[in-house]
């Protein structure tokens, strides 16, 4: 049976939170990739509605609020197609990740304007956004986007 084409755009939809999460390695005023290559910065074009949204609950903790609607209406619910519920999992799982890295960086925050750790922030970015891309085609296709090891943990909470 065919994805509908609804389910296929909202599977588009919930990954724009990991890109969202991941402009913070674009290094935007320090040099950076989104620095050196502007025309990069529409492809974050559609991040800032939910950046604004975001930044309006109060003490930072949008983050936290948007992961646990996420995951307790959409991924906990089993009246939400299957396709959805991975996506959205598939999509938390990469946001999660994306947060640890950031948690890395924040460690390592006096070297922040060596090449290394510019490396690492353009590498980290590059990633997210070929991820995202990925997922994007795939949902339109009707397919489930096949990460290695982020799509298997998503099953195996899914099942």
């Amino acid at each position: 049976m065919p994805i509908p084409v609804w389910q296929r755009l909202l599977g588009v939809l919930v990954y724009i939170l990991p890109l969202s999460d991941a402009i913070q390695f674009g290094g935007l005023g320090r040099g950076g990739l989104l620095d050196q290559f502007p025309d990069l910065r529409w492809l974050f074009l559609p991040t800032m509605p939910l950046l604004g949204v975001k930044m309006m609950i109060p003490l930072g903790l949008g983050n936290l609020l948007l992961f646990f609607v996420l995951f307790l209406a959409v991924v906990r619910n089993p009246k939400v197609p299957y396709f959805l519920r991975f996506n959205t999992l598939q999509a938390l799982l990469v946001d999660i990740g994306i947060y640890l890295l950031s948690l890395g960086f924040l460690i390592f925050a006096r070297l922040q304007d060596t090449l290394i750790i510019r490396t690492f922030s353009s590498t980290v970015l590059i990633a997210v956004l070929a991820i995202t891309i990925f997922a994007l085609i795939e949902c339109l296709r009707g397919r489930e986007p096949d990460l290695p090891g982020i799509s298997e943990a998503a099953r195996m909470q899914l099942y």
